[in-house]
């Protein structure tokens, strides 16, 4: 399989030195794709499974260019998703990334073989409950006891919550400081998610 890489190496760079500010990665593989690359499947983007082993092969494919291009001494590749680009050589560029757990994933096509629809499903799922605060979020509603609340939750149930919390564990109370500065905390929080 990596010698099916080997074919995006000269189109990658090829693409490269047209955007020497730099190319997003879906921008690139669009790219790639019009110009016929066949390393690339050809199924569309939309299919989730598709999409993922097309970003892996163009990944593996960056990595290696970037060590062909390090050991020529003629350039460095900055690599990320938003932005992949082709940086002049400087020396000792290679030890700052000495343990690059990103490039041993990429480079091991076994990643790609054992991937399937049921991984890439979950990574998807991962990444959108992150985005949507994920443990954060679930921390702080876990705190005010609405983790599993059977109602939706509003920012006018959250904050009736919280008034009760703050009565219920003030220190003019006999509550503890640590414990009301958690609420607050938590109340940050879920504020930034319900408006």
């Amino acid at each position: 399989m990596t010698e099916a890489t080997d074919d995006l190496l000269d189109p990658i760079m090829a693409a490269l030195h047209a955007h020497p500010a730099g190319i997003g990665e879906y921008a690139l593989l669009q790219h790639l794709r019009q110009q016929g690359c066949s390393a690339l499947p050809s199924a569309p983007l939309s299919d989730t499974l598709n999409l993922f082993r097309c970003h892996f092969l163009l990944f593996n494919a960056l990595y290696r260019l970037r060590e062909r291009l390090c050991e020529q001494r003629a350039g460095w590749l900055e690599i990320h998703t938003l932005n992949i680009r082709l940086l002049p050589y400087q020396a000792g560029t290679v030890a700052l990334c000495a343990h690059d757990p990103l490039r041993a994933y990429y480079l091991d096509m076994g990643q790609l073989q054992a991937t399937g629809t049921a991984e890439v499903d979950a990574l998807l799922q991962s990444f959108w409950r992150g985005l949507q605060g994920g443990e954060e979020r679930q921390a702080a509603l876990a705190l005010f006891e609405l983790a599993d609340a059977a109602e939706p939750l509003t920012a006018q149930r959250i904050k009736h919550r919280y008034r009760q919390l703050v009565s219920q564990h003030h220190p003019d109370r006999g509550g503890s400081t640590s414990r009301l500065q958690a609420i607050n905390q938590a109340m940050d929080i879920l504020e930034r998610y319900y408006r």
